[in-house]
């Protein structure tokens, strides 16, 4: 998922800026409001954040893109649903500063494009499915595993269309070549991750229901103590 540093045109880069900069800023003023709300909120931000970092912090080469991107976990899943959508992308970008900062995985120029994958996309698509799959009366584990696994595969989606998009104007297909990246993805190692950040996440969801039954409804990710156990 992290685009490497030198890959996009200088207006890409600004871009991926400007669309990834208003969810920043609308995460940021979702934290400071809900911090007077929600004791404790703060250091859950905290810890879901180290849990993303973390995550997304053991990149795997995908040797057919030629070192251009890199494959991991991305853990914006299991961060969109306890804090919802915006808070994730705030996390996901400190996430991938402090990583192309310290670590050499992305780089400053693509931060905008690299939130806009793993920050924006996906943790609203897991948001979302996740709330889908609530009102088709899926279990609680199910939800979480749709949720992780469709969080990840929007996250290397937007990755791959952000690279599709650079051979417009080259002669290629832009969807052809989207197609082919996405598959390269899929193909090395993303088709298993994603299963298994399904299943990380489902697991996480019961175990907080398990263990501290009012996280889930105080955090508005389900309705009440009984659904959360039954599930």
């Amino acid at each position: 998922m992290h685009i490497t540093e030198g890959i996009l045109p200088l207006q890409w880069v600004f871009t991926w800026f400007g669309v990834s900069a208003p969810f920043v800023g609308i995460g940021i003023y979702h934290i400071k409001r809900k911090k007077k709300m929600i004791p404790g909120y703060l250091p859950l931000v905290g810890m879901l954040g180290a849990a993303v970092f973390v995550f997304s912090c053991f990149p795997i080469p995908v040797i057919a893109l030629n070192g251009m991107a890199t494959s991991h976990p991305c853990g914006t899943g299991i961060s969109a649903l306890l804090l919802g959508p915006f808070v994730s992308v705030v996390i996901a970008a400190v996430a991938l500063l402090i990583q192309a900062l310290f670590l050499a995985h992305g780089g400053l120029t693509t931060l905008g494009g690299n939130v806009f994958s793993m920050g924006i996309l996906g943790s609203f698509s897991g948001y979302f499915i996740f709330k889908l799959a609530q009102r088709c009366n899926v279990s609680l584990f199910w939800c979480g595993f749709l949720a992780g696994v469709a969080s990840d595969l929007f996250t290397y989606l937007g990755t791959s269309i952000e690279l599709g998009l650079l051979v417009i104007g080259k002669g290629d297909s832009f969807f052809r070549a989207s197609a082919e990246i996405f598959g390269a993805f899929m193909i090395t190692s993303q088709g298993i991750l994603c299963i298994v950040e399904g299943i990380v996440v489902g697991s996480v969801l019961i175990f907080i229901s398990k263990r501290r039954p009012g996280i889930l409804s105080g955090l508005g990710v389900t309705k009440d103590d009984t659904q959360r156990i039954q599930a």
